[in-house]
Parts: structure tokens; sequence; C-alpha cells
């Protein structure tokens, strides 16, 4: 178990969501928050490099292991899109409802809807070294956002009938591609 760790994001939902599963499968004793750290820019190519360079930076800056991730929605009729693009789908600085609203219009009229989130979360420590694990989900896009809860596309990404925003947080973790990831990660540091 790690004694302390912080989160590398400044997205409230996302630490909220991340450290709910965190400390409720044992990897940390507690999520270090109120520290500062410059952004960090979403330069990789991959989901893969930009967790990690979120979580080094991050790492680096604080002096404690770190928790990156980054996640992409990809669409299959949109040859994967909007994948390492998913957070500023509509551009730098536009809101969830932006980002989703935006997809349903490419969508319109579109048949195949089928999507998949996928996670992947990098656990970096001061020394350098770091731990990378992904996780996913499969469902659709929905043709029009239903429920409440969530944040980001979970009013438009549907599995089994419901969207993530129709599910309660305690079961979406359960299920969801960054539960996925974590758990992953868990077992990779052996807990």
């Amino acid at each position: 178990m790690i004694a302390r760790l912080v989160i590398a994001s400044k997205n409230e939902d996302k630490i909220a969501e991340i450290e709910s599963v965190l400390l409720e499968a044992g990897l940390a004793d507690s999520v270090v928050r109120g520290l500062e750290w410059d952004d960090v820019e979403e330069t990789g190519a991959t989901l893969e490099e930009n967790a990690l360079l979120k979580a080094a930076s991050v790492a680096e800056a604080t002096g404690l292991p770190a928790l990156g991730d980054d996640t992409g929605l990809e669409v299959d009729a949109l040859g994967g899109r909007p994948g390492v693009y998913t957070a500023r789908y509509a551009g730098n600085g536009a809101s969830y409802e932006d980002n989703y609203r935006k997809l349903l219009e490419e969508l319109e009229g579109e048949a195949e809807r089928s999507a998949r989130f996928r996670t992947v979360v990098a656990l970096a420590f001061p020394d350098g070294s770091n731990i990378l694990a992904s996780g996913q989900i499969d469902g659709v896009i929905a043709s029009e956002p239903r429920g409440v809860g969530g944040f980001g596309y979970d009013p438009v990404f549907e599995v089994d009938g419901r969207t993530f925003a129709e599910i309660p947080a305690s079961e979406k973790n359960q299920m969801s591609h960054r539960g996925r990831a974590l758990r992953s990660l868990i077992r990779e540091v052996g807990l």
C-alpha cells in the first residue's frame, strides 16, 4: 500500500471518481489534495504517453507518487475519434455538454453507433519508476443524452440499455473503463 498519493489531475469530477476506487481497493492510505503544480499539456500521441506524462510531471513537482490517467472515447463510425482528443473534442475550454453535443451532431443519421471507452492509468514515483495499466468497456452512443449522474460523455455512453449518467456511481465504478484500469493497476502493484 502507498501511504500518500496525489492524483495528477485538476478535474474534480475525475479526482472524486479515482479517489473512490483507490481508497475502496486499498491502493493508498490517503489521497493528498491542495497541492499546486504547473498544468501538464497532453502532447502525447497515445493515451499511454499522456497518462505517463501527467503522472511523471506531478510526481516530480510534488515529490509524491502520482497517478495520472488519460481516457479516450473511440467511436467506430468516426474511425476511432475522438480518441486522445476526447476531453477537448469541441475545442480547448469546451464544456462536457459541448463535447458530447459535437459527437451527437457528427453521428446524426448514423446507424452504427458502437464505441468504447479506454483508460490508461500511470502510477509514477519520484525516483522515476512507473507502472502502467489499462481498462476498457464497450458500449454504444445513445441518440440523445439521458440521466443526471456522472460527467463528460456519461449522458450519451450507453451500456446494456442505460447511459453512464443513469447508473449509480458505485455501480459505474465497478464496470467502467476507469474502474477496470485502476483495478488492473492494483493487481500490477501486487495488492
